[in-house]
């Protein structure tokens, strides 16, 4: 039995050629970075606002590799590629708008490992709802929160030597919590089960976003709420 019955609507979309799948993918990345482009020439001083909007806009591309049914292979390269240019990126102002945020950070390059980590996990598996439930989790959840802790934080706190806000990180467990319903209310399995997982994984990618230096939580977040999220719909 398909675990996944509230999603097959979207299969339609494999119909179209992998010219124009490649293309939307294409397109979307473009137009998320021509937007970062305009926000970075407007508001020069807000580097990180910059960076989130960059960061939600480009974890949905998951969804395009999920409905349009990505071969495994062809989003992992693509991962490796953003990855490669992730890291030039470090040594050659090629992404300005994304990398100048004051603060040394290795995310960019963690988010295109974690996308094609997650990819070679659950694509062959045939089950890809949880690589884009972790990214998703990531894109929004990190995403928000920063935006949020940023222009809101006015309760601070330290965790291992990791400046927060309570502002910034309730945010992160609200919206990691209400992305993991969304996605998950296509598994198979009563509502106080998904609600269950949904809470399980908001608390563990709420406890992975505290531990964010050097950006290691654009890896440990989306891989960790997969990860529970995959193990516990097993078990339950």
């Amino acid at each position: 039995m398909n675990p996944f019955q509230g999603w097959e609507l979207l299969g339609s979309l494999t119909s179209i050629p992998p010219w124009w799948q490649g293309g939307l993918v294409v397109a979307w990345l473009g137009l998320v970075l021509l937007v970062a482009q305009m926000l970075h020439r407007v508001a020069p001083t807000s580097p990180e606002i910059v960076r989130k909007t960059v960061h939600i806009g480009s974890g949905n591309v998951i969804l395009l590799a999920w409905w349009l049914n990505f071969p495994a292979l062809v989003g992992v390269a693509a991962a490796i590629l953003a990855a490669a240019i992730a890291l030039l990126s470090y040594f050659l102002p090629i992404m300005p708008s994304i990398n100048s945020v004051g603060r040394q950070s290795w995310g960019t390059f963690f988010y295109a490992v974690s996308i094609g980590v997650l990819i070679a996990w659950f694509w062959p598996l045939e089950q890809p709802v949880y690589a884009a439930l972790g990214i998703l989790v990531m894109a929004w959840g990190d995403g928000l929160a920063g935006a949020i802790g940023q222009r809101f934080g006015q309760h601070k706190y330290q965790f291992f030597g990791q400046k927060k806000s309570w502002e910034g990180s309730l945010t992160m467990a609200a919206v990691s919590f209400v992305v993991a319903l969304l996605v998950l209310t296509g598994v198979e399995g009563s509502l106080w089960q998904t609600g269950l997982v949904a809470g399980a994984i908001a608390l563990v990618a709420t406890a992975l976003e505290t531990l964010s230096f050097l950006g290691i939580d654009n890896l440990t977040v989306p891989l960790g709420s997969a990860a529970v999220a995959f193990f516990l719909t097993q078990i339950l």
